[in-house]
């Protein structure tokens, strides 16, 4: 049974192993370019005023600067566009140094016309994403920081009435947080970039406060969108690099007719197309270069500060992070065309394709596509160009005069740059007052290029390809491949909609709309545009193939390429999005192996060890259909309407169900799985560690060969209490804790050398007849007479009392002692782990206060603490024969079904189940 049930586990082990390989390993290497100083870094502190000092001591307002630029600086006497930058989860306010200083080059190369002042926050690189007690404080002095920055330019003629923020990681929520504060004047922020930052929600629910502030923030953008309409937010995550937030929670929880909201990733960004982690998406030079570009055309050169107009805000964003047309952003440009260029450059293309490339000599061509014999046979024209100079090169003709075009409109703005080329799909039944479409061919600077054009219709370039299974772990994948005869190709996923959130590229456009990825080699070049439609169709995928030419064809037809061979792959994933409820299914192991040890006791007087209770006890049938029930029976309408008013808690609705997937029970069930697992082989390797450190420690430290410790209730106990409770409510909870467990750790290590030292000396006592054994220092009442002897230390032959008897039954009682308390320190081992971020937050701030405050542990922590010295002491004996013994047995169950309805959100809930349960233990040693 034991081999088969460690079997079992490794085969999950191994699972999981492989799983968790596309978190770690899973994504290709750093595209992203370094950003360079070119002069030392300086960070000038600004003075705030005393009662800020003394309010906020470790925290800190910097003017980034470098050279003579920052030695103009020391005075204060600003004249720039101000920005403010916020570090996020443990991040520091140097972070700044690289939007500063490609910031301070760009206005170097345009003369300093104008140039951005860059300020940043240090938030003493706190752990906001793990403990949300310093949110709050961290948002009011962002506050009095805006106020403070906007002051030091009261002197201009024309001051700044805003400031524009960039918000790293949880930076950006903060920066949103902003506008819930009662005085604060929504006109000091009108942009807010936001990298990485997770909208959505907190990546581990770790405490309540953190919640409660998410939930605050989602609840205010929604409730007052109209309000905040004018206020332009870009949310940038990282792709699929970046696996601490993944791209799903940075899309901004936002009406989706907000025209001045925007989210994406970085490898849908022109000129990015890379892949960030949670940190380069801060330094990567091709994403600074595009935040810093969208700035510098943001100003308004009347007042040479960010422009008011919100729809001119969204316009550059667009311009530079979602369709950049290959041309200079310029909002005043005609896009009326007049040609007055001689007939000879024209070349009219009656073939529905063309392929073309430029001599290396300069030259003017153009090519002009009729579109009357076109658009009865296809609906769409696409074509593409090598040639990336910034200038127009797709028109469409409205007044022609034989084979050339006498006036045009200017489509080039319509055009989107792509990793080797830019591209533009025209469907023909949105243009109908054009002739003919123009396409520039003309070399100008003596650079070869390619063009590559063709009409199409798009029902015959679909290709449906089936989605991977959910349990497939990333090994297995859905391929499709192609031998295209155009240039554009739709790829559509069937049954998309029921694993839309399993499936990695798809996350990001269900929330995006739009992500870019290139793949090339010698020959052939293609590239993938992701896009989903409403939530539950089906995904699409377009892909655009071109291939490398070795020799130039002559500008005519190309039906077919030239043996390019595409394949687009899927994989589904699940640790990657669900990873953050593994805590929850292992707790739930745990505390079903608790309840089959309880049984144990109960019907036979005897607990067993850890691994067999587990594998016995810890089924997923017993648990995951009692959820779907209460799932099911809460999605009537009536039952519902009860359930809220007797002002219950919602239910965790796991992340597949919230969007309506059918394959929620499949992923549930493997999480489970995973997590048995896991709490078979780590309370596996924790007690071979306590196995392993009892051999040098006995030596040195003889313990007791009796199961307990102590007497409940002892002074001891009762002063311990005392003291752990006085730290637990002066200082930090966590920190009661972590000392309680140390404590326990130390007296489960003590019983782990007891039955050690037991083990060891009946194996070396002679058998006597009433099938005893002894050893040196252990009595031996012989089995029919009165006598009683013991082995002295060196073999002699001692008395002993009646009292001194030792039998193997003390052995036995031992071990079953060990295999309850091991199972009871496994279970406080999550408490004490979910607790550790308030533990760091509270030591990095010791120097400014012995309190943490607010302290989202202590009430859960003063009931662990209690329990656990309570339980210290106690012993199977004292269990078996305890009235709450049946009671506490029958309610482990219930709260393990509690515990995943309610805790798969709401992770700190953990703990308070946990502690319910060591308090009934507690209890059972008293009662």
């Amino acid at each position: 049974m034991k081999l088969s049930a460690a079997t079992f586990y490794a085969l999950l082990a191994g699972l999981f192993a492989i799983a968790i390989r596309d978190v770690l390993f899973g994504y290709e290497e750093n595209g992203c370019s370094m950003t360079y100083m070119f002069e030392y870094p300086e960070y000038q502190r600004i003075r705030l005023p005393k009662r800020l000092q003394r309010q906020y001591p470790s925290y800190g307002l910097y003017l980034y600067g470098e050279g003579i630029y920052a030695e103009e600086n020391k005075k204060l006497k600003l004249t720039g566009i101000p920005v403010l930058f916020l570090p996020g989860n443990a991040g520091s306010y140097k972070q700044a140094r690289s939007l500063g200083s490609v910031a301070l080059r760009k206005a170097e190369n345009m003369d300093s016309r104008f140039h951005l002042n860059v300020f940043t926050v240090n938030f003493n690189e706190e752990l906001v994403a793990l403990y949300g007690g310093s949110l709050q404080r961290q948002t009011k002095f962002i506050h009095e920081c805006i106020t403070a920055i906007l002051k030091l330019y009261k002197d201009q003629a024309a001051p700044p009435s805003s400031v524009a923020v960039v918000g790293h990681s949880m930076g950006g929520i903060v920066a949103r947080a902003l506008f819930t504060l009662p005085k604060f004047n929504h006109r000091l922020i009108s942009l807010i970039i936001t990298q990485a930052t997770p909208h959505q929600g907190p990546v581990l629910p770790l405490d309540s406060d953190l919640l409660d502030f998410y939930a605050t923030v989602n609840q205010h953008w929604s409730e007052r969108a109209q309000e905040l309409r004018n206020v332009t937010v870009l949310s940038v995550g990282g792709g699929f690099r970046d696996y601490q937030v993944r791209s799903g929670l940075t899309a901004l929880p936002c009406p989706s007719d907000d025209p001045n909201k925007l989210s994406l990733v970085s490898t849908a960004v022109p000129r990015t197309w890379v892949s960030t982690d949670h940190l380069s998406i801060v330094w990567c030079k091709e994403l600074v270069l595009a935040t810093v570009r969208t700035f510098f055309d943001l100003v308004d050169p009347d007042t040479k500060q960010i422009t008011e107009d919100p729809e001119k805000r969204m316009a550059v964003i667009r311009h530079h992070f979602v369709r950049h047309p290959v041309k200079i952003y310029d909002d005043t440009e005609d896009n009326v065309i007049t040609f007055s260029v001689p007939l000879e450059v024209w070349t009219k293309v009656l073939a529905p394709r063309l392929s073309y490339t430029s001599p290396k000599e300069p030259r003017t061509k153009y090519c002009m596509f009729p579109l009357s014999s076109h658009r009865k046979s296809y609906s769409h024209f696409h074509c593409q160009s090598s040639n990336l100079e910034m200038s127009s090169w797709l028109f469409g003709c409205t007044q022609s005069n034989g084979p050339a075009c006498l006036q045009a409109v200017d489509l080039s703005w319509k055009t989107e740059l792509l990793p080797a080329f830019k591209v533009l799909t025209l469907k023909l039944d949105d243009y109908p007052s054009f002739s003919h479409i123009v396409v520039s061919a003309s070399n100008t600077n003596a650079k070869q290029f390619s063009i590559d054009c063709e009409f199409f219709n798009e029902d015959s370039r679909i290709v449906s390809t089936p989605v991977t299974h959910v349990l497939s772990f990333g090994v297995t994948v859905s391929e499709v491949v192609l031998h295209p005869t155009g240039l554009i190709h739709n790829i559509q996923l069937q049954d998309f909609h029921q694993v839309n959130i399993n499936i990695c590229c798809m996350l990001y456009m269900f929330f995006l709309q739009k992500e870019s990825t290139a793949f090339t080699d010698s020959e052939c070049r293609g590239f993938v545009r992701i896009h989903s439609q409403q939530q539950g169709t089906a995904g699409q995928i377009l892909f655009i193939a071109a291939w490398a030419r070795q020799t130039p064809p002559p500008p005519a037809c190309n039906n077919t390429s030239p043996g390019c061979r595409y394949t687009v792959s899927l994989h589904t994933l699940i640790l990657r999005f669900h990873g953050s409820c593994l805590p929850v299914y292992i707790a739930v192991s745990i505390l079903l192996t608790y309840e089959g040890q309880l049984h144990s006791l109960l019907t036979t007087g005897h607990t067993v060890e850890l691994g067999k209770a587990l594998s016995a006890s810890a089924k997923p049938y017993r648990v995951m259909p009692v959820i779907n029930i209460l799932l099911y029976l809460l999605s009537v309408g009536w039952l519902q309407a009860g359930w809220s008013a007797l002002s219950l808690p919602p239910l965790d609705v796991p992340p597949l169900s919230e969007e309506g997937g059918d394959w929620s029970p499949l992923v549930s069930l493997l999480l489970f799985m995973f997590g048995s697992a896991i709490a078979y082989w780590g309370s596996a390797l924790l007690g071979l560690s306590l196995s392993l450190l009892s051999v040098p420690l006995s030596a040195i430290h003889r313990p007791s060969t009796s199961p307990s410790s102590g007497r409940l209730g002892s002074r001891s106990q009762i002063s311990l209490m005392v003291f752990l409770v006085v730290i637990c409510w002066t200082t930090c909870g966590a920190l009661a804790l972590i000392i309680t467990y140390l404590i326990y750790l130390y007296k489960v290590l003590r019983l782990q050398m007891s039955e050690r030292i037991l083990k060891h000396v009946l194996n070396l006592a002679p058998r006597q007849s009433s099938g005893r054994a002894a050893g040196p220092g252990v009595c031996v009442k012989e089995g029919g007479g009165g006598a009683v002897e013991a082995l002295g230390p060196e073999g002699s032959a001692v008395s002993c009392n009646g009292s001194d008897l030792v039998s193997v039954s003390v052995l036995e009682d031992t071990s079953e002692d060990l295999y309850l308390h091991l199972t009871l320190l496994t279970l406080l081992t999550l408490p004490v782990l979910l607790s550790a971020p308030s533990f760091i937050y509270w030591t990095k701030n010791l120097r400014y206060s012995l309190h943490l405050d607010p302290d989202p542990c202590w009430p859960v922590a003063i009931v662990l603490v209690i329990s656990t010295v309570l339980l210290m002491s106690s012993s199977t004996a004292s269990i078996r024969t305890s009235k709450l013994l049946k009671t506490s047995a029958r309610l482990q169950f219930p709260v393990s079904i509690a515990m995943v309805a309610f805790a798969l959100l709401h992770l700190y809930r953990v703990a308070h189940f946990i502690a319910l349960t060591l308090s009934l233990h507690a209890l059972s040693c008293l009662i």
